[in-house]
């Protein structure tokens, strides 16, 4: 019988930080110029050159480190990481080892180890079909990216799926784009996610051998990745094999894991401090500054709202997307109804209805205002409109706007009262054109009545309440 084994994963996130200009020099940051036009001594290493901590970068590591709950260093220092690679032209980077300046912290659910700064390694360019130019092997480093300053986030292996990996990487995202401190595109790799992976006996607390799963430019492709290597590690050890500590690339087109190199461990970096350069020592007034900066973040937004009453995936829809909560809170206040309701209308009904549309904009920029939903939502709850109804009144805001009440009179969809005989002559019908269903009902079979209450619906237009429908039809089946 085989062992049952579980994933521990944790994330390393590199962060590409908007400053105007690059680490350690004055070149201008850019994406998608012209190659080797944003380059100086400093940045293409030429003897002699020092460089020079960008002060805006310390400020945005400080927001990031606040936002998540890390301990800031008081004071921390740069380190020398040396390895031999085209796109360094150093040979080594400037980045941060055992002082980094921000150490334990946490967000939502998963513990980060640290988060430190360091700069980027210039672009590879692997030219023409099968990296070949002219017939021969040829690839081109662009060193504009050289130098651009990164925020790389460690988090503890507290991870135990993919799903789980890629949904946290999200909250993270947001999260570091809400602080304004990245634009984090992942197609313009401005956000980069590596993973390391391993599998270990249920209940074990000792760690398995991990390996790392390197640059994946999408949350889809970081899910797919990381099962497709829980999968090959789980058949591996089942088969009596063992694991081997190394980097693997996944191809998202193929599902294939290809072996880069063995797992590199810090001595091979051979780390030492950089002499030419000061430590960061951050002062209170830096540390107030980075802590006033932070707006509600996603997690603390999860949370208020969990408590309001949401569920914790419509929480999350809405406080991962600002203006959409922002809708939200303006429908809730307008409206009378729990909050529970209001935003599982936006949510669910009004973002079906705008996808159904079309429209490219989200419920903040509709034309249905954030008043008028509390209104349509108030109907609904108020039994002066079925629930049927209301989404037929949505789809009409979605494409004129105007107020809900105006298109229930305009339409007649104003429900029907169950007392004034119209309703209780039509449930009648219904059973009389359906005497097997309500046999059925009869018998005990309470999904028969889902025909019987449809006829009905069907021949109200959705006018008639459904709860009210089902009491009279086993009213007159003396149920």
């Amino acid at each position: 019988m085989s062992t049952e084994l579980e994933a521990v994963i944790g994330l390393e996130i590199h962060v590409q930080l908007a400053t105007k200009t690059k680490m350690f020099c004055g070149c201008e940051l850019s994406f998608g110029d012209e190659a080797n036009t944003h380059t100086c001594p400093i940045c293409l290493a030429h003897p002699g050159v020092l460089p020079v901590v960008n002060e805006q970068a310390i400020r945005y590591a400080l927001q990031i480190a606040a936002a998540l709950e890390c301990e800031v260093a008081p004071r921390s220092i740069f380190h020398r990481k040396n390895y031999f690679y085209p796109d360094s032209p150093k040979a080594y980077q400037i980045s941060q080892y055992d002082i980094p300046i921000a150490g334990a912290g946490r967000l939502g659910d998963v513990r980060i180890h640290r988060a430190h700064l360091e700069e980027d390694a210039a672009k590879m360019i692997h030219v023409g079909e099968s990296g070949r130019i002219h017939g021969s092997g040829a690839s081109l480093v662009d060193f504009n990216r050289g130098g651009t300053p990164l925020v790389e986030i460690v988090t503890e292996p507290d991870l135990r799926g993919a799903a789980e990996a890629a949904q946290w990487a999200r909250l993270l995202r947001e999260t570091v784009r809400q602080l304004g401190v990245s634009d984090v595109n992942m197609e313009e790799g401005s956000l980069r996610v590596d993973a390391n992976v391993s599998v270990r006996p249920v209940g074990s607390e000792e760690l398995g051998v991990k390996t790392e799963l390197k640059n994946m430019n999408s949350f889809r492709f970081l899910q797919r990745g990381v099962e497709a290597e829980l999968e090959r590690q789980r058949a591996l050890i089942e088969a009596g094999g063992t694991v081997e500590q190394e980097t693997l690339h996944f191809d998202p087109r193929s599902g294939d894991l290809t072996s880069l190199r063995s797992k590199e461990e810090a001595h091979d970096y051979r780390y030492f401090p950089e002499p030419d350069l000061v430590p960061i020592v951050p002062t209170e007034e830096m540390l107030r500054e980075a802590r006033e900066a932070l707006p509600e973040l996603p997690a603390a937004r999860i949370e208020r709202y969990e408590g309001e009453g949401l569920s914790t995936d419509v929480a999350t829809v809405l406080a991962t997307d600002p203006e959409t909560a922002d809708y939200f809170e303006r429908a809730a206040a307008a409206s009378g109804a729990e909050a529970k309701i209001v935003a599982n209308w936006v949510t669910g009904e009004l973002a079906a209805a705008l996808r159904q549309a079309g429209a490219e904009t989200g419920a903040a920029g509709s034309k249905v205002t954030p008043e008028a939903l509390a209104a349509l939502v108030g109907l609904v709850a108020g039994k002066e409109i079925s629930h049927g109804s209301g989404k037929t009144v949505l789809v009409a805001l979605v494409t004129e706007g105007g107020g809900p009440a105006t298109i229930v009179e305009r339409e007649g969809l104003a429900q029907m009262a169950g007392d004034d005989g119209e309703l209780e002559a039509i449930v009648a019908a219904a059973i009389a054109a359906d005497p097997a269903a309500a046999e059925r009902v009869r018998g005990g079979n309470e999904k028969a009545i889902g025909a019987l209450v449809g006829a009905v619906m069907r021949e109200t237009k959705g006018r008639a309440d459904g709860g009210e429908v089902n009491r009279l039809i086993k009213q007159q089946l003396e149920l």
